[in-house]
């Protein structure tokens, strides 16, 4: 009897789920098997070079002077004494290797549970008609000139859309642009622009009710990543002010009355940010604070509140509009979805180079506070704190209230956007040892009826050995 598509799908389900048990399993024998016992001092040696490699890193930050460099020769130093003993004992070939075995086991492991279901979860998208009289703002030096490289002012206005292209030489408020163009009919508002533009804007658009338009102009461009748009090609961004055009609903963060579409940053980089020598040397200027800054010699002392959670003294807080992977090294930066209707909250406390090298459990390291939240309370003992905002430097009165509004944006996409890039779910290894046990269907029918009884095929082993 023929394979249907659905059991060819669960056949690669299973086989993946073994491949990565079994890639797994030989990871961690090998260097058993040609080692043996030295194979454990070995990887406790890896295990100890990562954390004094860690702790060398806080000592960086933290110190100036000789003392710096000489936690930088450290931080150096030690992954290359491990390299170096794994060479001596001629066993490095074993750990590339193994490595290796381990990266095959998490791709065909995150292969077999992403078959089970789809991990990513999207936005639902609406269709709308196209807007009548949209008004975008673009700012001709972001992006180092996109806007000009890209025509996008050009292919706007050929759209029927109103540009306004903000002057360099001076400072234009762009909320004031924005509001200005609704109360003369405007019935979308878009930036080609940094996040900190998109966010002031967005709010004026949320504010009123019409779509707003991300024209991925900017730098970095989080928001328009987290969106699933076209981040090599702006203009492919203007096809949304055509019928192509679907409209989602997403959720605004504010800090205060200040809106953000992707985080506001309290304590170490909200105040490197604001240094004036900053733009002009950013590595020296943070080399240059950090110290006085982690150590809390200088800058405000905060205190963070999300539901029933208080961080004390923190060195950073990370408010963001719905959370940030934290379960996947290549998703992270990204935003799963924009429409959770709850914020994110990161916040990082470390006091020694002990705790530093404790970051070497990642989310689950006790100087870190990962979790989600609908309001963040900033409490600090002074009156009024830096804070940065998409980027932007501000400095905000204490208590600093941040929330979310859950779907407050309407925004206008082009329906052929590249999208968000699939995301892989976490391993999961008790799920991964099911799949890999599961018998398939492929080989017997459903069901058959037999003395008047539906039989149905067994699936899984333990199932088989019954029978």
């Amino acid at each position: 009897m023929g394979i249907d598509l659905d059991g060819r799908a669960h056949a690669r389900q299973r086989w993946a789920a073994r491949v990565a048990l079994g890639a797994a399993a030989l990871s961690v024998l090998l260097p058993l098997g040609v080692a043996g016992p030295t194979s454990v001092l070995l990887l406790l040696g890896v295990l100890v070079g990562v954390a004094v490699t860690l702790a060398a890193l806080w000592w960086v930050l933290t110190r100036r002077g000789a003392a710096r460099t000489a936690s930088g020769l450290l931080a150096v130093a030690a992954p290359t004494a491990v390299i170096w003993a794994f060479a001596a004992a001629n066993l490095l070939w074993v750990v590339v290797v193994s490595l290796a075995l381990w990266g095959l086991a998490v791709w065909a492991g995150k292969f077999a549970l992403s078959t089970t279901r789809s991990h990513a979860v999207r936005v639902r998208a609406y269709r709308t008609p196209a807007p009548a009289r949209p008004f975008l703002i673009m700012n001709p030096r972001s992006g180092g000139g996109k806007v000009e490289r890209f025509g996008l002012k050009e292919k706007a206005e050929q759209l029927g859309a109103h540009v306004h292209l903000l002057d360099p030489a001076r400072h234009e408020d762009v909320v004031a642009l924005a509001r200005d163009a609704v109360d003369r009919g405007a019935d979308l508002l878009g930036v080609a622009g940094g996040d900190g533009t998109q966010a002031l804007v967005a709010a004026v658009a949320a504010e009123h009710d019409i779509p707003f338009l991300v024209i991925s102009a900017g730098t970095r461009n989080h928001f328009a990543m987290d969106l699933g748009l076209d981040r090599d090609n702006p203009a492919a961004c203007l096809d949304a002010l055509t019928d192509a055009g679907v409209e989602l609903r997403v959720d605004l963060g504010f800090a205060d009355t200040h809106p953000f579409v992707n985080n506001a940053s309290f304590g170490a980089y909200a105040a490197v940010v604001q240094s004036p020598e900053y733009r002009d040397d950013k590595i020296g200027t943070t080399l240059e604070l950090l110290p006085d800054l982690l150590t809390h010699q200088r800058g405000p002392r905060l205190v963070a509140r999300a539901r029933d959670t208080v961080i004390e003294a923190p060195q950073a807080v990370l408010v963001s509009n719905n959370p940030y992977r934290s379960d996947d090294l290549a998703g992270l930066g990204r935003r799963e979805r924009l429409d959770s209707g709850a914020l994110g909250v990161i916040g990082v406390k470390v006091e020694s180079a002990a705790e530093a090298a404790a970051l070497l459990l990642g989310p689950n390291a006790p100087g870190l506070t990962v979790l989600t939240a609908h309001e963040v309370v900033v409490q600090a003992d002074r009156a009024e704190i830096e804070v940065g905002i998409d980027g932007e430097a501000l400095v905000l009165t204490t208590p600093v209230r941040c929330r979310i509004e859950p779907g407050a944006l309407r925004v206008r996409v082009p329906a052929g956007r590249p999208g968000v890039p699939e995301t892989k779910p976490p391993l999961d290894w008790r799920r991964l040892r099911k799949l890999a046990a599961a018998v398939g269907r492929t080989a017997l029918p459903k069901s058959r009826q037999s003395g008047g009884e539906t039989w149905r095929a067994p699936q899984t082993w333990q199932d088989w050995t019954k029978r």
